[in-house]
């Protein structure tokens, strides 16, 4: 049997841990901001137009967009697999229950790609579509910007029973939404600076009627007495009502200032002043609108960072409802 010599294991264990650190590297590496710079250099550009026209249409799709995205990485990861449709071979993510009859903007998102083929066939994926939209998103109703880590590649499969378990729902209490981020590598910190797009968009009455119902102490009377007029005990369960009453359609601390007046629409919002370990961070968001702008963006892009696919790993769609 050969010997090796400690001078000859140190250099193969030196060697290995390099290996390690290299494939590392690589691993990290493939998501980059300049990823389409020289195969697609105008693919920023035509997702913002895209977005823009969305949201210049109707204000709302701002919110649409964001939700959208997060929907996408909290199933399978950042892959665009919320965007398939419902084939012999494919149950959609569009028909569980969190997303049926309120996830929108999938016409969007195959318009900017329509645009991108034209120009650059079968180069940008639908997943990063979608990440970019998602800031353009937030910079076009007052929110921050960040650089968009691009680089992924969109999948062959969707999971909807993986969209009716990992979601995090209206009524969750603030353990379960921890956990839950917490089981996509997301601090809790980077929970309540993402619950802050509830600063934009609205709610079906059914999530919250509940709530205004319910004369709980942690809800301020004169909210809920003016919630209920659009929101009746029975029926009418889509009528719709703005998040954030103040700015509804500005991307803005302002939903963390509600929640210190009890004036968060869904419990999962204001439960996140509800004498637990968010209590502080609401109270900091609150009262500076820097921070949480700076930190809403760093959320984002770890969470645009949740299992994408890289490298050899998934296609481009070339429509991103269907496979190629």
């Amino acid at each position: 049997m050969m010997s090796i010599s400690n001078n000859s294991f140190a250099a193969i264990a030196a060697m290995f841990s390099l290996l390690l650190i290299f494939s590392s590297m690589q691993c990290h590496a493939q998501l980059s901001s300049t990823f389409y710079d020289r195969t697609c250099p105008n693919a920023l550009n035509t997702i913002r137009t895209s977005v823009r026209q969305a949201v210049s249409r109707e204000r709302r799709m701002a919110a649409s967009l964001i939700r959208l995205h997060f929907h996408d990485c909290f199933v399978q990861g950042c892959d665009a697999s919320i965007l398939l449709d419902e084939t012999p071979t494919i149950v959609s993510e569009k028909t569980a229950l969190p997303n049926l009859g309120s996830v929108r903007g999938y016409g969007i998102i195959e318009d900017a790609k329509r645009e991108l083929e034209e120009t650059c066939p079968g180069i940008v994926s639908c997943a990063d579509i979608l990440a970019v939209a998602a800031r353009d998103a937030s910079t076009l109703v007052g929110g921050p910007s960040w650089a968009v880590k691009l680089g992924r590649r969109d999948p062959t499969t969707a999971s909807h029973t993986l969209a009716d378990t990992d979601l995090p729902g209206p009524f969750d209490p603030l353990n379960r939404l921890i956990s839950s981020f917490a089981c996509k590598g997301l601090s809790t910190r980077d929970m309540v600076a993402l619950s802050g797009a509830h600063s934009i968009g609205q709610a079906q009455c059914f999530l919250f009627r509940d709530r205004i119902y319910g004369n709980g102490t942690d809800i301020d009377a004169g909210f809920a007495s003016t919630r209920r007029r659009q929101c009746p005990k029975e029926d009418q369960n889509g009528n719709l009502a703005p998040l954030d009453l103040v700015t509804p359609n500005q991307l803005d601390n302002n939903y963390f200032k509600n929640l210190r007046q009890r004036k968060g629409l869904l419990q999962s919002d204001q439960v996140l002043l509800s004498g637990g370990s968010t209590n502080d961070i609401v109270s900091e968001y609150s009262n500076s609108p820097r921070a949480f702008a700076s930190d809403f963006a760093a959320a984002m892009i770890r969470m645009g960072d949740i299992s994408p696919l890289t490298g050899q790993n998934g296609i481009i769609r070339t429509v991103c409802g269907s496979l190629n």
